[in-house]
């Protein structure tokens, strides 16, 4: 089991332990193949995972659903939207237990109204990796060290009308992977960054006939920040910028019903792995000036926060059609009886080429006086799969109730 999980470890963060020889790397098998597996490596991956059991239950959406004390980590510009003055939440996941027992998710977040228009927020996602025995390429033993990493996180959320609002939110990411032991002569140290997100959310009330509603759409570009080393010889790598952008419908059916379906587009902001040129013999062609792997299709991976930022939606080696593979799609819907009751359910697809990823998923929720409860439980289309049986729970605490 020890050697199982130091194995998945060392898969789940990829490019933290390898990442000087992992990004000059390129594992398709042929120069004209058009379909091959290009998945889009960072740093800090943890940032992406919804940590809440309500998006956890409707595939992760969350761009422009109802504004909830989860908003956080979907689209905080939403919170300045919020009817209740004060709340906040604890949210619990065990992560990849199908694989290993101890790493979990653990989520705490909240947010205050100030006057009418404005919000703020702040949130704390810390990700456990259990304990890992340690060895060298000599299978000597190295030390015992518990993995660990966390994001702490400010927002500031405004109403610029009746219909509008925006968001900007700090955050502050620490990753401690191997608690300063050296392997092979070089010396570690926790990776850390800054970053920020910018949000926009819109939402009206409309008739769809006798049926009153509400429309919605949301953008947040998430973990725009500086990149991450472990080490003072290793590459620096790219948090995970992510844009994430989406409508929602909620229809109000009667007094008592009520229905929404919502749906999220997301890309990753970062550089996609290039093509590298082979000579006959399947070696890498190397440029004799630069010393570097001569490019065949795509651009230079190693570049600059911002360059990578924009460079992202034309840099894939296979052109268009890779970018659209790129494109994650969310879809979820919540039903609420009287504002106490909820059913959820979603659907999460990622493009086989760029990590595999599909689930549906299911949940409840709960409310009752000042506090609420949710749960989700993700299902994978394919058997053997790493998150199946992911279960997530939250608890909210409304002192509007109080």
């Amino acid at each position: 089991m020890k050697l199982v999980k130091s194995l998945f470890i060392s898969l789940f963060l990829g490019i933290v332990v390898v990442s000087a020889n992992a990004q000059g790397y390129n594992n398709i098998t042929g120069q004209e193949t058009e379909d091959y597996m290009n998945t889009i490596t960072t740093s800090v991956p943890f940032l992406l995972i919804a940590p809440d059991a309500k998006g956890g239950a409707m595939g992760d959406v969350g761009a422009a659903t109802t504004p909830d004390v989860y908003s956080m980590h979907y689209n905080p510009a939403k919170y300045a939207f919020m009817n209740e003055n004060l709340g906040f939440s604890i949210s619990y996941s065990p992560w990849f237990n199908q694989i290993v027992k101890d790493i979990n998710l653990a989520y705490l977040t909240g947010y205050k109204k100030i006057g009418d228009k404005q919000a703020i927020a702040t949130s704390l996602k810390y990700f456990s990796m259990g304990t890992i025995n340690f060895v060298d390429e000599f299978k000597e033993p190295r030390g015992v060290f518990s993995p660990r990493e966390f994001a702490l996180d400010f927002a500031y959320a405004r109403k610029f009308s009746d219909y509008i609002s925006g968001s900007v939110a700090l955050r502050y990411i620490y990753s401690n992977l191997s608690g300063n032991i050296s392997f092979t002569g070089s010396e570690t140290k926790p990776g850390q960054s800054i970053a920020t997100d910018v949000s926009f959310f819109y939402n009206k009330d409309v008739d769809f006939g006798k049926t009153p509603a509400n429309v919605a759409f949301g953008v947040n570009i998430s973990n725009i920040g500086s990149k991450i080393t472990y080490s003072e010889i290793q590459y620096r790598s790219f948090i995970p910028i992510n844009l994430r952008l989406g409508p929602a419908l909620t229809m109000e059916l009667d007094e008592y019903n009520k229905l929404l379906f919502s749906f999220d587009l997301n890309k990753l902001l970062v550089p996609t792995f290039p093509l590298y040129a082979l000579d006959s013999i399947g070696n890498y062609v190397i440029d004799t000036i630069t010393n570097e792997k001569i490019i065949a299709k795509g651009k230079d991976p190693y570049r600059s926060v911002v360059s990578g930022m924009f460079g992202s939606f034309s840099d894939a080696p296979g052109g268009l059609k890779e970018e659209l593979r790129e494109i994650n799609i969310a879809v979820g819907t919540e039903y609420w009886y009287d504002n106490q009751f909820a059913i959820r359910a979603g659907f999460f697809y990622e493009n086989k080429f760029k990590g595999n990823r599909k689930y549906f998923t299911l949940g409840a929720g709960l409310r009752y006086n000042v506090f609420g409860l949710d749960f989700s439980y993700l299902i994978p289309l394919e058997q053997r799969n790493p998150l199946e049986n992911t279960l997530r729970f939250s608890l909210i605490f409304n002192f509007d109730k109080i």
